[in-house]
């Protein structure tokens, strides 16, 4: 009878563990469990990074009729006399460029010939898109784009100028506007010159022509040649669009060939590349196309390509 006794109350005792047990074993699952449903709601509640913001142009114009609605066109090509309207008009439409994506690249070509010159026009537009955006915008892209050109024709990135410092003074030197020891007082003669009103040693006397100036009578030297027009090299614009500079290249010199000039106008307007190239062969040889007039022309259709992709 103790023994039934005993076991009865080791019975319960072992269940009231085992109830103790499962119980701390639901405390710890709801712990676990509000632990993790915390995670959960601080990643939910996190902001993540938010893409950018695509290029502000998402198609281009057609190049041949951007070029031919400019008033420049017409000054830059020479249409010759033998033409009749119809081929003139053919003439300043342009010739399209083969493009298997008229979204992202397109260009057009034009060419006008006279008996003096033929000159060579192209246009080219190219939108750029980024593939990433998120770490890359499509301005981005275009900027690193336009980079890699001017790196690849050897321009400089424009940057800010240090302003020149000034020079300190030599330890020693006298202040400026201080006289300097041993020299004669303000106004006085300095020590051997001609007391004031007395010629100088040499000079011709009052009413003598001068040295080297021709007699009375005498004809006049002719007048000096006409300097050299200026040569315009390349360089970064700081127009139009928001980054540009320019080509100059002149072909070598031959014996039987005109040297030829072409000028070579990159510009960026947000993500759009604009590119153009105005070359002028001249028919005789020992005619050189002046810069100034090519570069010109040049960066005038640019400016009125700008103004357009600003519209």
């Amino acid at each position: 009878m103790q023994r039934k006794a005993v076991r009865g109350r080791v019975l319960p005792g072992i269940a009231m563990l085992t109830a103790l047990a499962a119980g701390a074993a639901g405390l710890t699952g709801c712990t676990s469990g509000s632990s993790g449903g915390s995670t959960s709601d601080s990643k939910a509640g996190g902001t993540a990074a938010a893409p950018a913001q695509p290029g502000k142009y998402r198609s281009l114009p057609s190049p041949c009729k951007a070029g031919a609605d400019s008033k420049k066109l017409k000054g830059m090509l020479p249409a010759g006399d033998s033409l009749t309207p119809e081929q003139r008009d053919q003439m300043y439409a342009g010739v399209a460029d083969a493009s298997y994506d008229g979204d992202r690249h397109v260009g057009c070509r034009w060419t006008g010939q006279s008996p003096e010159e033929t000159r060579l026009l192209s246009v080219g537009f190219e939108r750029v898109v980024s593939y990433d955006r998120t770490t890359t915008s499509d301005d981005d892209k275009a900027k690193q784009v336009y980079v890699r050109r001017l790196t690849d024709a050897k321009l400089p990135f424009p940057g800010p100028t240090a302003s020149p410092t000034p020079a300190a003074p030599t330890q020693g030197a006298p202040t400026p506007g201080a006289p300097t020891p041993g020299a004669p007082a303000p106004g006085a003669p300095a020590p051997g010159a001609p007391a004031p009103g007395a010629p100088a040693p040499g000079a011709p006397a009052p009413g003598a022509p001068a040295s080297g100036a021709p007699a009375s009578g005498a004809p006049a030297s002719p007048a000096a040649s006409p300097s050299a027009p200026v040569e315009l090299g390349s360089r970064v614009l700081e127009g139009p669009g928001n980054d540009a500079f320019l080509e100059d290249k002149l072909s070598p010199a031959g014996a039987s060939a005109a040297q030829s000039r072409t000028v070579r106008i990159v510009f960026r307007t947000s993500n759009v590349i604009v590119t153009i190239e105005y070359s002028v062969q001249p028919a005789l040889p020992g005619t050189v196309p002046p810069s100034t007039e090519t570069q010109d022309k040049a960066r005038q259709l640019a400016q009125a390509l700008a103004e357009r992709f600003s519209e």
